[in-house]
């Protein structure tokens, strides 16, 4: 996964150990625009569109983020509506725990800021 590349394994193990898995069916909703941000999402398998009032809708599959901006901001919105569209497995992580890791492994925080950057660059 991009976020995740060129980390070590001790550090992969210690994400897997603060990451909760989720899984959806298709159609069920994973962020409301809105919402209070409390961490972010990583897509293992299967594939999510994330849209927003007025504007076109992005399909997001395996390795991609999403919700990444509740990691930055402390009362974060969530700005999209984001939806399995398929049955998808990914893995969710807290802003608190994220934050954590920052500090231990600044090629994540990177990772996450150069997909926030190019998100803000190409809105939906």
């Amino acid at each position: 996964m991009p976020v995740f590349a060129g980390l070590s394994r001790r550090s992969l193990e210690r994400i897997a150990r603060i990451a909760k898995d989720v899984e959806l069916r298709a159609g069920q909703v994973l962020i409301e625009p809105r919402a209070k941000g409390s961490g972010m999402f990583v897509v293992l398998d299967g594939t999510v569109t994330a849209s927003t009032r007025g504007k076109r809708s992005r399909e997001l599959g395996a390795g991609e983020i999403v919700g990444e901006l509740a990691l930055l901001t402390a009362d974060a919105q969530r700005t999209a509506r984001v939806r399995a569209r398929t049955p998808v497995r990914c893995l969710a992580i807290a802003r608190g725990d994220f934050r954590k890791i920052l500090t231990e492994e600044p090629r994540v925080a990177v990772q996450v800021l150069e997909t926030v950057a190019a998100r803000l660059a190409s809105p939906l």
